[in-house]
């Protein structure tokens, strides 16, 4: 799904500066250094910007401050989240301050988080089966 005009325009301006809690998360993803997976920051999906995105995962990485507390934030990330899950990613939200405590483990997430998605979508068939018809078992089986 391409990003609206306008919502690519705002990522490129969002790409720096950034808070130092994605700035640390940044410096780990950056470059394929994760297990040579590839992340992009800033990130355009339709109407919304992702803080991180592994497109061959279809993952999206959400750092979530203090303001994801209040009511409405939860309400309006909420919308958000139902949008991307129905274009087909898979959102994982870390907190700012789980990334200052444990950045190691946020790290390890994601990675586990992004290695699940690629094993995930090399499992399923890129086009779903015509009506009636079943998929073919798996030669591991």
């Amino acid at each position: 799904m391409r990003a609206h005009r306008k919502t690519r325009k705002r990522a490129k301006q969002l790409r720096w500066p950034m808070t130092r809690c994605e700035t640390i998360l940044w410096t780990r993803l950056q470059g394929d250094q994760l297990m040579g997976l590839h992340f992009r920051k800033q990130h355009p999906v339709g109407p919304y910007i992702a803080d991180f995105a592994c497109v061959k995962a279809r993952l999206l990485v959400e750092v979530d401050g203090e303001t994801h507390w209040r009511e409405e934030e939860r309400r309006r990330d909420a919308r958000r989240t139902a949008f991307l899950e129905r274009v087909g990613w898979t959102i994982l939200r870390v907190w700012n301050d789980e990334v200052y405590r444990n950045e190691n483990g946020v790290v390890e997430t994601i990675g586990a988080w992004a290695v699940n998605g690629i094993e995930g979508r090399r499992r399923r068939p890129r086009h779903p089966p015509a009506s009636g018809a079943r998929p073919l078992p798996s030669r591991a089986q």
